[in-house]
């Protein structure tokens, strides 16, 4: 095993090179699976046999050079929210829990279309809905800096596994800021693409913006790579049919216009995130352009997450809840509660403030190349506490308050990659660079360059082993 990459970009094209190196790259991914998820407990099902077979399969089939062979053996987990044939789904809860799907979601498809193997389904709270990483089928999953406290919900599991170097790659899904915080708290880098960029054609609601899937990685390279497999339109998704994002032909070389806010104006943070967020601000350099702070108008903009959140919670998952409600998690119930007080009028109102507030980021980034906010509000806390119910020992209103610095963006469908920037009493502070609308693929150079020149970096904690590079 010795000598083979452990990124995605170059286990590809080792794989390439020499396609019988795929079992030994695929029994590495599980041995290191073995050796630290009973600590971490980041899978809630593992494909080993699976996973063994389809390395087996590209050792005797070499992967052909072009698209097809983009991911070549890479080891990639699955967040379980996403269906995989043949491999139990359980959406996190104890009405799945032994759900096995006939047919692939779309991303899982790609991912093994282009090479990947998949290596097993990440833990997540159940629906994707909770502060920890946990559910009534396992985990809660813990934090690879200090295995008491949490790696957040809701992609926790596929944060951890790609920090403890389980895997190059994870998918995870992004409703509130769901891949964000995860991979702020685990010292992974993270992108929520613009919504549409990676399709879902099963969304149940086509013209829902607010989730989108996601991917975890360890460098700015593997990001691109499992984006330029996943996106693509499919006329499933209308949301996918807008103009593919093509890359400006001087971002990558000229200074760059960055502005900064700790908190949109609106968000709650605490106040060591926000040290550690201006230090990290304050380390850019002039390598990469001038630093002002600034950000759009975010009035309004709680209160309309508020206001649509909850209905399409409700629309999902209300007849599970008149069948048995106490088989649900108490969070969802809450969720699911709220959702059903929601009035039509309220919903209204809530889309014309994200309306307001789209044109006003867009205007904003008309001047503006780069938007840096902190990835998450606080730092990571123990794993005994379900939900965040105060910042600075000021109560948040609601269980969802805490995310506000992550879900605006959601709000007005921004792409953000979360780069990991400084630490803070020895826990990993993520910084989110926002961009345009439709602008991914500018993101990821600027991500890039923020990588290489100002050191936002993986940082790899005990757990890391010899999985990588890191701080």
């Amino acid at each position: 095993m010795a000598g083979l990459p452990s990124d995605a970009v170059a286990i590809a094209a080792a794989v390439r090179a020499d396609p019988h190196a795929a079992p030994t790259v695929v029994a590495r991914s599980l041995a290191r699976i073995a050796a630290v998820d009973p600590t971490l407990r980041a899978f809630l099902t593992i494909d080993e046999r699976g996973a063994s077979r389809a390395a087996r399969a590209i050792a005797a089939a070499p992967p052909p050079q072009g698209a097809r062979g983009r991911l070549a053996g890479v080891p990639v987990a699955i967040k379980d929210l996403t269906d995989t044939a043949g491999l139990r789904t359980t959406y996190g809860s104890e009405h799945y829990a032994e759900h096995v799907p006939r047919y692939d979601d779309l991303v899982v498809a790609r991912l093994r279309a282009a090479g990947a193997v998949v290596v097993g389904k990440t833990m997540t709270p159940e629906f994707g809905f909770g502060a920890i990483c946990g559910n009534r089928l396992g985990g809660p999953t813990c934090n690879p800096f200090d295995p008491t406290l949490t790696s957040s919900g809701s992609s926790g599991g596929s944060a951890a596994a790609v920090a403890a170097g389980m895997v190059p790659i994870a998918h995870g899904t992004d409703f509130g800021g769901s891949v964000r915080t995860p991979a702020s708290f685990c010292g992974v880098l993270a992108l929520r693409p613009t919504p549409g960029r990676i399709p879902n054609p099963r969304r149940a609601l086509a013209y829902d913006m607010l989730s989108t899937h996601g991917v975890l990685a360890r460098t700015v390279d593997d990001l691109a790579l499992a984006y330029d497999v996943l996106a693509g339109p499919d006329p499933l998704d209308p949301l996918s049919l807008q103009a593919p994002s093509t890359v400006s032909p001087d971002v990558t070389t000229r200074p760059l216009r960055i502005a900064a806010t700790p908190d949109f104006g609106i968000a709650p943070v605490a106040r060591e995130v926000r040290s550690a967020f201006d230090r990290a601000v304050a380390g850019v350099g002039t390598q990469l352009g001038p630093v002002v702070p600034g950000c759009p108008d975010c009035t309004g903009a709680i209160e309309a997450f508020h206001a649509l959140r909850p209905p399409l919670i409700h629309a999902a998952y209300a007849v599970l809840y008149a069948a048995d409600p106490q088989r649900l998690t108490p969070t969802v119930r809450w969720w699911i509660e709220r959702g059903a007080q929601a009035r039509a009028s309220d919903w209204l109102a809530a889309e014309a403030t994200r309306t307001t507030l789209v044109r006003r980021f867009v205007e904003f980034f008309r001047d503006c190349d780069v938007l840096l906010a902190p990835a998450a509000a606080l730092l990571p806390w123990s794993n005994d506490q379900p939900d965040v119910i105060a910042i600075d020992d000021t109560p948040m209103p609601t269980l969802v308050d805490y995310l506000a610095v992550t879900f605006v963006v959601s709000l007005v469908g921004c792409p953000v990659v979360t780069l990991p920037a400084t630490l803070e009493r020895g826990l990993p502070v993520g910084v989110q660079l926002i961009g345009a609308p439709g602008r991914d693929l500018d993101l990821l150079a600027i991500a890039r360059r923020f990588e290489r020149d100002a050191g936002w970096r993986f940082i790899a904690s005990a757990l890391a082993g010899d999985r990588g590079g890191g701080r």
